[in-house]
This record gives C-alpha cells, sequence and structure tokens, in this order.
C-alpha cells in the first residue's frame, strides 16, 4: 500500500513539474509583448550636406545642392556666385533619426543619411552641422559626422562595380539631443499598458499575472488591448519601481490562427493552432510545350515560284498524375505539410492548395496574402 502511494506521489510531482515547465515554454515577458502607453519613440529629421565626396556628388541638375551651399558659405562669410560653381565633392542629403523616451540633454543617438540628389555614391562623405526637428517644427537634436556605408560604388575603364546601396549611410551616435521632452513618469497614479496584439484570451491572462505578483486587485482590462494598473500604496511616487515588478512577468500570449502566403517568393507560413477539417485533395501539373521549327521551301527549277520559310509549330502535353490525400477533421498544419511532402509538392502548388482548402471551408484559420 505504501508502495503503491508512493509510486502515485512520484506520478502526481512528474505530471505537475510536466504542466509547470509546459506554461513556462509557451509563456512570454510581459515586456516583449506591450509598450506604456505614451512612452514612445518620436521622429526626427532634417536637410543637411555632405562633403568631402570623390566627385561622387550632385551634378548641374541638383541646383538645391548648389543653393545650399551658397547660403552656408554666405553665413560663413564667403561670397560667390551659385551659377558659375559646379560642386562634385558634395551632396544633398535628408537626415532622419529616432529619439528615444526619457532621452536627456547631451544623450548620443545614431541617424540616418540619405541622398535626395543624383549623387552617385557618399562614401567617404561627412555630415556638415544639421539640426533635427520633431513634427511641431522644434530643434531636438543637432548631428555631425564621418558617414558609415553598407556598400561601395567604383568605375573605371568603361567597368562598373556597385554593392548593396553607395547613397545611404548611418552616423552611429552621430546626433547630440538638445532638448528633451518632458515626463512626468513618477507623479502618476496609474498606468495603462498596451498589447501589441489585442486579444481577450492575452489580455485576461495579462491581467491575472499582474494582479497575483502585487497581490490585490490593482489590474484590470478595459477591452482586449488595454490594461490599466493602479499604483499599490508602496510604489506612490515610485512608478519606476512598479514596472520593474511587473514588466518581466511570464505571461501566457494566445496566437491567432493565420495562414500568411506570399505571392511573389512561393513564402507559406503557418501558426501551430492552424486546423484542418476532413478534406480530401488530388493535385497534378498539366505542362504545355509549344515549339517552332522553321522550313525551307523552295520552287522547282525554271518555275516562276519564291523561296519562303514555312514556321511548323508542334505541340506537346503532359499531365501528371497526382495522389489522392486525405485528411482527417482536427489534423494539424504539420500533418498536412507532411502529407503534401510525401507526393512531391512544391510550395507555389501549397499555396494553390490552401486556397483551395480556404474555399471549400476546411482551413480552420485566417488566410492572408501579401
Amino acid at each position: 500500500m505504501r508502495r503503491s502511494q508512493y509510486l502515485l506521489s512520484i506520478i502526481a510531482v512528474v505530471v505537475f513539474c510536466f504542466v509547470i515547465s509546459n506554461n513556462y515554454a509557451n509563456a512570454t515577458r510581459l515586456k516583449d509583448i506591450a509598450s506604456i502607453q505614451g512612452m514612445r519613440a518620436n521622429k526626427l529629421y532634417g536637410y543637411g550636406l555632405v562633403v568631402g565626396l570623390k566627385r561622387t556628388g550632385d551634378g548641374t541638375q541638383a541646383k538645391f545642392t548648389i543653393q545650399s551651399i551658397a547660403n552656408m558659405l554666405e553665413r560663413m562669410g564667403v561670397n560667390f556666385n551659385p551659377n558659375a560653381v559646379q560642386v562634385k565633392n558634395a551632396a544633398a542629403v535628408m537626415v532622419t533619426a529616432e529619439l528615444p523616451p526619457f532621452a536627456k540633454n547631451g544623450q548620443k543617438i545614431d541617424v540616418n543619411v540619405a541622398s535626395i540628389g543624383d549623387a552617385k555614391s557618399l562614401q567617404g562623405g561627412t555630415l556638415v552641422l544639421t539640426p533635427l526637428k520633431g513634427p511641431d517644427g522644434r530643434i531636438y537634436a543637432l548631428a555631425q559626422g564621418p558617414l558609415v556605408l553598407g556598400g561601395y560604388s567604383a568605375s573605371g575603364g568603361g567597368s562598373s562595380s556597385t554593392k548593396n546601396h553607395p547613397t545611404a549611410g548611418r552616423i552611429p551616435n552621430g546626433a547630440t539631443v538638445e532638448r528633451e521632452i518632458p515626463i512626468e513618469f513618477n507623479n502618476q497614479d496609474h498606468l495603462d499598458i498596451s498589447l501589441f496584439k489585442p486579444d481577450f484570451s492575452t489580455v485576461a491572462s495579462t491581467v491575472e499575472s499582474i494582479n497575483d505578483t502585487l497581490g490585490g486587485d490593482f489590474a484590470r482590462a478595459l477591452d482586449a488591448e488595454t490594461i490599466r494598473v493602479n499604483l499599490p500604496s508602496e510604489y506612490e511616487g515610485n512608478v519606476v519601481g512598479l514596472m520593474a515588478a511587473i514588466e518581466n512577468i511570464n505571461v501566457a500570449q494566445e496566437q491567432q490562427a493565420k495562414v500568411i502566403m506570399d505571392e511573389r517568393t512561393g513564402t507559406v507560413v503557418m501558426g501551430k493552432d492552424v486546423r484542418i477539417s476532413t478534406v480530401a485533395i488530388a493535385h497534378g501539373n498539366l505542362s504545355i510545350n509549344i515549339r517552332e521549327n522553321a522550313a525551307v521551301s523552295q520552287p522547282g527549277p525554271f518555275s516562276q515560284g519564291q523561296t519562303v520559310v514555312t514556321p511548323q509549330a508542334e505541340v506537346k502535353t503532359s499531365e501528371q498524375g497526382g495522389e489522392m490525400v486525405v485528411l482527417k477533421s482536427g489534423s494539424t498544419i504539420g500533418e498536412l505539410v507532411s502529407a503534401l511532402n510525401a507526393v512531391g509538392v512544391t510550395p507555389r502548388d501549397l499555396i494553390s492548395i490552401i486556397q483551395s482548402i480556404k474555399s471549400a471551408g476546411a482551413l480552420q484559420a485566417d488566410l492572408e496574402v501579401i
């Protein structure tokens, strides 16, 4: 009797560990599936000049580049006639960046630089001091520095070689924040957390996990996307500590059954929750080959005829027989793929088959074509 109880205890512990490990395997940290409302990056942009190019800059058609150089030199006390100048060592560029939340004065951020004229390459160039503005027109950062390109362009002797995009580059830590965006983070009495993908099951499990962590009913769901968390008394004036306590909790994230298909590349991506009702599939390929030969027809001797070319077309058709595949109700997407791979179905054939299964009402998932 004791031996039986001992074995039952061991089995119960093993089952419990399996369930717990399975739940953690399917769990995701809160910080990876949600964000705090109001805590986001802000887009910055600016117009600038890249100098120091090796005759790969803008040509004479880019009048705005010459005008920009003239304006810059005029501010430095140098006057000249822009109509008499051809500058190939400079290029007009657009500079973009993202101002992260909580960015402080003096903090460095990365910037992206892209040509807007007819420059051939920005390789070896340096961005001149460029103010970066926000949507409100105010300057939030200043950018300057040498560019780092992920490609190159070289030519000579009538031949050329180009890799990637030599007219776009990046300046790591190329901008300095000059204006902060005021955020009163610790003075809030509640937080609104937004899921990246709205889902009622996920938002319910997230609320339950947050309340278990905080030891009370502090979180509630406003809709399928938003969770409001009221501050416990011990976290008043310390919202940072509250976020540190809940952002790493494990949440069971539910996924919508969906099949994504890319017609251009023949790519098919399917979720694990996709199910198929009972269906029979037969698929075969029909090939038509048309070949045209030219036959020469010559007239008889001493006749008034002419030599002509007569086309002769030869048409051949072939059809490969497809095996019938039967899938039972509740079959997973893995079983479908294994069955179709066994009969030699290509990815593009798979796209047509899945579309037909969806039309037949046997695919229990959303079908999205991109």
